[in-house]
């Protein structure tokens, strides 16, 4: 049997701006990406959300991001190796309190947006995040692109980590995301995007726009939990993975 984690990034409303459903889609995750108050999220979201994903036994990470609330994150920015060393320090050790607060154990740690982005293809800021990451505690895994430059980064430093790949958004024959600027850059017929999800569990692939087919390694599925339809989106997913007889479970879980 295949077996896949499923994670879904959630705690990214702030003050009285609600986004997503996060209480409904923990009911068909089993990681929770918490983001930890830079691209999005604030000190009551963190520990409402992390409050949530304990009740219903969700395994949780810490989501951190570019300080960049206005742009979500997803604007890219020139910062140095030592600032994206400081930025996940700072964010993963803000919601590893609040884990620790509620009783829980911080599972993993994936950077967000632009910074996930920027880390995928540049080898010192991955190196940088990846240390962060061990320094704050080394049995954490580092969630990274699969194939990418943060998954080799954890592997060097001694992380464990996990290769995501993702159900809504289409890919480059290097391996990257689409940019979200280009008209293709998401998936939003969800048989096409279940369907790449299972081929890439299953068969270990996933087809370009270059219209080519690319190896990857799937051990962790993002999906978003910020789209106009991705409670739907999640249980369509959830039970496409059942009937495909692919197991779905946290990183860490059995």
């Amino acid at each position: 049997m295949y077996k896949v984690d499923l994670n879904c990034d959630l705690g990214e409303s702030f003050g009285v701006y609600k986004i997503g459903n996060d209480k409904e889609i923990l009911d068909y995750v089993t990681s929770a990406n918490i983001a930890c108050g830079f691209h999005a999220g604030d000190p009551s979201t963190m520990r409402k959300t992390v409050k949530l994903a304990l009740e219903k036994g969700v395994s949780i990470g810490a989501h951190p991001g570019l300080p960049d609330m206005q742009g979500f994150g997803r604007r890219q920015m020139s910062i140095t190796p030592e600032e994206a060393y400081d930025m996940v320090l700072y964010q993963v050790g803000a919601l590893s309190a609040f884990v620790k607060a509620e009783g829980g154990v911080l599972q993993h740690v994936k950077p967000h947006g632009a910074l996930y982005n920027m880390a995928a293809k540049d080898e010192n800021l991955a190196d940088a995040i990846a240390k962060a990451v061990y320094d704050i505690n080394d049995h954490l895994v580092l969630f990274g692109l699969a194939g990418s430059e943060l998954i080799q980064a954890g592997e060097r430093i001694g992380l464990q980590t996990a290769s995501e790949v993702f159900a809504d958004r289409t890919y480059q024959n290097d391996g990257s995301l689409t940019s979200r600027r280009e008209k293709n850059a998401l998936i939003t017929n969800d048989d096409t995007a279940l369907h790449q999800v299972i081929r890439m569990v299953t068969e270990g692939r996933v087809r370009t726009v270059q219209e080519t087919d690319l190896e990857i390694k799937a051990e962790t599925i993002c999906i978003h939990g910020d789209g106009e339809h991705a409670l739907s989106f999640a249980k369509k997913i959830r039970k496409g993975l059942k009937e495909a007889d692919v197991q779905v479970a946290s990183i860490k879980g059995e």
